[in-house]
């Protein structure tokens, strides 16, 4: 196995533990005069469209989903349930027990670290708020780099971010986006994250394919990184 300079993570699934939309998505929906029920089926067959930011702003992306559920997309009513949109996604985020001690863990080997996540405006509104930002060395938002994974570019932002080369990264993720082989496409060594929880984990183009490593935990990261000598 080869050494690594980086570790790049996944955040919903990963960083995280498994997501669920909870009850403020439906109090949004009512809201802005649709049925909860529709809303979630736009959100989950416009996944990947949002997240790559295909209908521009925050804004301008709820107001296009909120047409296409049949609500209400008068402009106050969007500006209003924009705070409530951001705190609904950050309801449903909650960090794993290890994510704080395993990221700072990897940083005190002198390792960089990175985050790759596919997801649409909001996250990238809540995280800098998170226990884990500083931690990170970089992040990668697909709604702000226009591509979703596994598309290659995305994979390079964080290694150019880093100023690492993709086969000096460890990269970590539930298998959401079919992530894991996208990063072995581009020369990083994958391991999916397979936590107990992900069972019900919120999933979209799920790597079920990937036979490659596994760990159970964030701390079996470290122990997999100790295992290796690190590059300096």
């Amino acid at each position: 196995m080869p050494a690594y300079r980086a570790v790049v993570f996944d955040f919903f699934g990963t960083l995280t533990r498994s997501v669920q939309r909870g009850p403020q998505h439906a109090d949004i929906a009512r809201a802005l005069g649709t049925d909860p029920d529709i809303l979630v089926g736009v959100l989950d067959r416009t996944f990947r469209a949002r997240a790559c930011g295909r209908y521009g702003s925050a804004e301008a992306t709820l107001r296009w989903v909120i047409e296409q559920a049949g609500g209400d997309p008068r402009p106050s009513v969007i500006q209003a349930a924009m705070p409530a949109r951001v705190d609904a996604l950050r309801a449903d985020t909650q960090l794993r027990p290890d994510a704080v001690t395993a990221l700072t863990a990897i940083r005190h080997r002198g390792m960089r670290t990175a985050l790759i996540s596919d997801c649409t405006h909001e996250l990238p509104a809540f995280l800098p708020g998170l226990p884990v930002a500083p931690l990170l060395d970089a992040q990668i938002y697909s709604v702000e780099l226009g591509v979703c994974k596994p598309d290659p570019e995305i994979y390079l932002a964080a290694c150019a971010a880093l100023d690492v080369a993709p086969h000096d990264c460890l990269y970590v993720g539930d298998g959401g986006s079919h992530e894991l082989t996208g990063a072995a496409a581009v020369g990083m060594t994958p391991v999916r994250l397979a936590a107990p929880d992900l069972a019900n984990h919120l999933v979209f183009d799920a790597d079920t394919n990937f036979a490659g490593r596994t760990v159970r935990s964030l701390t079996e990261v470290i122990r997999l990184i100790d295992s290796v000598p690190v590059l300096v």
